[in-house]
């Protein structure tokens, strides 16, 4: 490979001939290149071997230091075997631990006595300030409530630790803001004892130190009231109320007969609202402004308990009201009819504060509950429990009186359907009932009664009217006749006994259904409905709807819609609503059978009478009723007068519509179909036809129409003999009507009764006169 290097090397440098004259250059060149490689390589092996020089040193000195760290390993190993052997650490750790304990605690109470120097200094910078500066006083006090705050949560962080030192801060700061008050009330007592407060003009002017001791009281409360969560009494409204509380006492918390638990609602509330009266104008002329400059820009402007001084002031003057209601409480304790008096008067009391002076309590959205809804909290359930027997035992005493089964003929005009006295009386009953829940403010609690009392009585109602339709029926009916009826029970539903008897079921359920829709449109149970299918939407826990009520339960008490999408798809009362216009729908079929039966018991002679065939000799003589139709004459005004009364218009129409209908099928098959007419005979039936007509409509206008078919046909039936070439003879209309339909519709429509008979029919009556038999 280096020969053939060589030897291009050569070919490349000795191309030609004339290169010859060259060579002792290019073996100079030669000669300097490889004295220069050789110094290049001499260099290299110089360095190659300093190289393995210095690396066989480093590698010595890298084994000396294993070999140094190895004898220092051994070294530290028989050193702790020696340590690990000896009690010596034990000793010097327990000999220090009690002067370090020592040492802790000590620092420890040196932060403590610092922490207790900043809260005296706190305390004193705060007291210095009043009462001439109360806003200068609170930005100590301001520290000093922020530092307890923050050690009550250190505490908590640290499992209670410093129990005494939290203690202490909280009780100084408690103390000094109780200090700082009171400094500041009785500069304001001061005042007023010097004024002889309340002896005072109600329309007088306060003068500047008196609004300067208010403003003052006013000014060390904004930060209290901006940042309590619960409503606070302001301070120069608790004074000047002060005494108003001793006379309050005096007169309703003493020996005194106005004292007296059932004298509250007659002598206290009044004395309350009368003592707001007199000085509202006082209150809100003198003090309104200081109120507004000082919250009106503040998070609490729309609370009128602290912009109105007269809500104030009843904030003030509450408690004492609250402690008397708690008193009587506890001193009528076991007498419901009592408790049911004095919710009345408390909800009347706290009615007359919302309106008439605009108190709040502190809640914008909700408004004040009132004193009601501190009483219900713990006796609500009493007070359901008497007011629900109370309403049951009105019920009873409704249900046994002597006219509870009577029609109540003067409770609506003509046209009305009349209920029972007992029916207008439960309505009046649960109207009272409602007045009595309708101004609490608790959902669940308006639910309870709706459901505990007014829908429970609804169902004791409706099941006596279900009752009556069912003895009706036992009495009536073969399947009930033959488990033993006595004489008195079929007596009773004599005459009109089975109509009154069903009427009064009738007139009852329909004032139920009337009432209930009407009170589904009211407010009140509107709203009620709406808050229940909100509640039935957003409420997770179905076993617990409202009050201990499950959804199941309100649902089925109530109606089926609740919790659906649709709101306006249901009401309060639709279960109760259906149940009774099943009782009504049932008792206007019973009505219905029972005119029938009525009608064919006294048509019975009558549907016998075997004359129709016999031949007078003067056919142009006034013909006179049936005599048995007397009697059938006189049941029928009997039921028209006495179903007159006691229906309404579209009611009386649609039973009588029935019955009349049925008794034009009993006259048709059983008169007309049953026997044949001589010309008088037909002559006779057509004059009985027209009396019962008379009757219905005078009763019934348009009302014989449901008698129609049976008018047609006898009117048919009473075709001449013999007449005019233009006039329509019993002759004719026979030939043409038993020729064929076309022919047969042609009499009919000469006849004028096109529309009530067809061609079937006219052959039927036609064949019925004897002078067509064959």
């Amino acid at each position: 490979m280096e020969d053939i290097r060589v030897e291009d090397y050569l070919d490349d440098k000795l191309q030609s001939t004339t290169d010859f004259d060259h060579l002792d250059t290019l073996l100079s060149s030669v000669e300097y290149q490889r004295s220069q490689l050789q110094s290049q390589l001499d260099d290299a092996t110089a360095a190659l071997a300093l190289a393995r020089q210095s690396e066989s040193d480093r590698q010595t000195a890298l084994m000396t230091q294993i070999e140094e760290f190895q004898s220092l390993q051994k070294s530290i190993d028989v050193r702790l075997q020696i340590i690990a052997s000896s009690d010596a650490p034990d000793e010097a750790i327990r000999r220090l631990e009690v002067p370090m304990v020592q040492l802790r605690k000590v620092d420890l109470a040196y932060k403590y006595l610092l922490l207790l120097q900043d809260v005296e200094q706190l305390r004193q910078a705060a007291r210095s300030h009043l009462p001439q500066s109360p806003k200068a006083a609170l930005e100590p006090y301001t520290k000093l409530k922020q530092l307890c705050l923050k050690l009550k949560d250190l505490q908590n962080q640290a499992d209670g630790a410093a129990v005494h030192m939290v203690n202490h801060v909280e009780s100084v700061t408690e103390t000094l803001w109780s200090e700082m008050k009171t400094t500041m009330s009785s500069e304001l007592e001061a005042v007023l004892k010097a004024r002889s407060w309340p002896n005072v003009e109600p329309d007088s002017v306060v003068d500047e130190e008196w609004l300067a001791c208010f403003e003052k009281l006013v000014d060390l409360q904004v930060p209290e009231v901006l940042y309590s969560p619960d409503v606070v009494t302001l301070l120069p409204f608790d004074v000047m109320a002060q005494i108003f509380i001793k006379e309050f006492r005096f007169h309703f918390m003493s020996d005194k007969p106005t004292s007296a638990p059932q004298a509250i609602g007659a002598h206290c509330f009044p004395w309350f609202t009368a003592l707001l009266e007199k000085w509202e104008d006082f209150f809100r002329d003198n003090f309104g402004g200081v109120l507004a400059a000082r919250f009106a820009e503040t998070g609490v402007a729309q609370k009128m308990v602290y912009m109105d001084p007269v809500c104030a002031f009843i904030t003030a003057m509450l408690p004492v009201v609250r402690e008397k209601v708690q008193d009587t409480l506890a001193a009528t304790k076991g007498d419901v009819a009592f408790l049911s008096s004095l919710m009345g008067q408390l909800m009347t009391f706290d009615e007359t504060l919302r309106s008439n002076f605009a108190y709040d309590g502190g809640d914008v959205e909700e408004g004040w509950g009132g004193l009601t809804s501190e009483v219900l909290k713990d006796h609500f359930r009493t007070w359901l429990e008497a007011e629900k027997q109370f309403a049951l035992e009105r019920y009873q005493a409704i249900m046994q009186t002597q006219d509870a089964k009577t029609i109540d003929y003067d409770f609506a005009g003509a046209g009305k359907t009349k209920p029972t006295f007992a029916a207008v009386r439960v309505t009046d009953l649960l109207k009272s009932v409602t007045t009595q829940y309708e101004r609490v403010r608790r959902f669940s609690h308006k639910l309870r009664f709706l459901i505990d009392i007014q829908l429970n009585i609804l169902d004791e109602y409706h099941d006596h009217l279900r009752g009556t339709l069912e003895a009706y029926l036992s009495i009536t009916s073969t399947v009930g006749r033959a488990f033993g009826v006595t004489k008195e029970q079929i007596a009773a539903l004599e005459g009109t006994g089975a109509l009154e008897t069903l009427c009064k079921v009738y007139g009852s359920a329909d004032h139920i259904v009337n009432v209930l829709k009407d009170w589904s449109n009211e407010e009140f149970f509107i709203t009620m409905w709406e808050q229940l299918q909100t509640r039935a939407k957003v409420t997770e826990d179905q076993s617990n709807l409202a009050g201990g009520m499950s959804y199941d339960h309100v649902r089925d008490r109530t109606s089926a819609a609740v919790g659906t999408e649709n709101p306006d798809s249901g009401v309060l009362f639709d279960e109760t609503i259906s149940a009774y216009s099943q009782r009504r729908k049932r008792a206007q079929d019973f009505i219905a059978e029972a005119l029938v039966d009525s009608h064919r018991k006294a048509f019975r002679a009558y549907l016998h009478r075997p004359q129709w065939s016999t031949i007078s000799d003067d056919l142009s003589a006034d013909v006179t009723i049936t005599a048995e139709l007397d009697e059938p004459l006189r049941v029928l005004k009997r039921d028209l007068d006495f179903l007159s009364r006691a229906l309404g218009t579209a009611a009386f129409r649609r039973v009588w519509r029935e019955g009349l209908e049925r008794l034009n099928n009993m006259l048709w098959t059983e008169v007309l179909m049953s026997h044949k007419f001589t010309g008088s005979g037909a002559a006779q039936l057509g004059r009985d036809v027209k009396a019962v007509e008379a009757v219905v409509e005078r009763y019934i206008p348009d009302g014989s129409s449901a008698l129609g078919s049976l008018g047609d046909a006898v009117r048919l039936l009473n075709l001449p003999l013999e007449g005019g070439e233009e006039e329509m003879t019993l002759k004719r209309a026979t030939d043409m009507v038993f020729t064929d339909n076309v022919e047969a519709k042609k009499v009919l429509e000469g006849v004028g009764m096109e529309g009530g008979l067809t061609p079937a029919n006219a052959r039927q009556i036609l064949g019925r006169r004897v002078e067509n038999a064959e």
